[in-house]
């Protein structure tokens, strides 16, 4: 009779501690569960919020150029001759103090939350010969390249299709905010999209065309794409 009993409880035990191991395992797949409900919205909502202080960025550094412009007879800047500073850049030098809150805040105003760099260890923004900036102005003043350094504003024949200025990534192109390659910088790829701000004022995120050769910057894009780089 007590082997008996025994033996039921040894049953009635494994029994238990069947049921709990399969409870754990239910339990780690709800968790499981909840967690992707939870951590996938969280990362879009975080895709967009860069996305937005990115544009928001965009805007203010247009409104900055604009600014600038209206107290140089309406011209653009050329790039400056800084020593450590990448010409590309330099432009900040010109138009930061038309940024409100100009001094330790501008450098936010340069600076995109996705930015993640190219051949230096860190992002531009963190980088001295970048300005502190993610965003390179359209000036590259470097042979037949189509830019706008230099120009009177009156003188950009759309300036609701040329670029004022734009996140670096833009001028490989990759992206950012949607990237294809991860964490990577390479390959380049068509149809990369960037954030961008125009002549007129307006930003917008944009497909840049790439033709499997040259730098984005290098060229304007085949028709179909709603940006341009040269004035005319």
């Amino acid at each position: 009779m007590q082997i008996n009993d025994s033996i039921t409880k040894r049953q009635h035990a494994g029994a238990g501690a069947a049921f709990t191991l399969v409870d754990l395992f239910y339990t780690l797949a709800v968790l499981s569960v909840l967690c992707a409900l939870v951590i996938v919205p969280w990362s879009r909502m975080k895709q967009k919020a860069s996305l937005t202080t990115c544009s928001e960025n965009l805007h203010q550094i247009g409104r900055a150029l604009s600014l600038y412009c209206e107290d140089n007879r309406d011209t653009l800047p050329v790039g400056l001759s800084i020593p450590s500073v990448e010409l590309w850049w330099s432009y900040k030098e010109q138009i930061k103090r038309y940024i409100p809150n100009s001094g330790l805040e501008v450098d936010k105003v340069f600076a995109c939350p996705a930015d993640r760099g190219y051949s230096d260890p860190q992002p531009f923004h963190k980088t001295a010969r970048f300005a502190h900036g993610s965003y390179p102005y359209n000036g590259v003043t470097i042979g037949d390249v189509p830019n706008i350094a230099g120009w009177r504003l009156h003188e950009i024949t759309a300036p609701q299709r040329t670029l004022l200025a734009m996140e670096w990534c833009a001028h490989a192109p990759l992206s950012w905010h949607k990237s294809r390659t991860g964490k990577r910088n390479l390959p380049f790829y068509g149809d990369a999209e960037s954030m961008v701000v125009f002549v007129d004022g307006h930003a917008a995120f944009t497909k840049i065309y790439y033709d499997g050769y040259n730098a984005a910057y290098t060229r304007d894009p085949i028709p179909g794409y709603n940006y341009k780089y040269s004035g005319k």
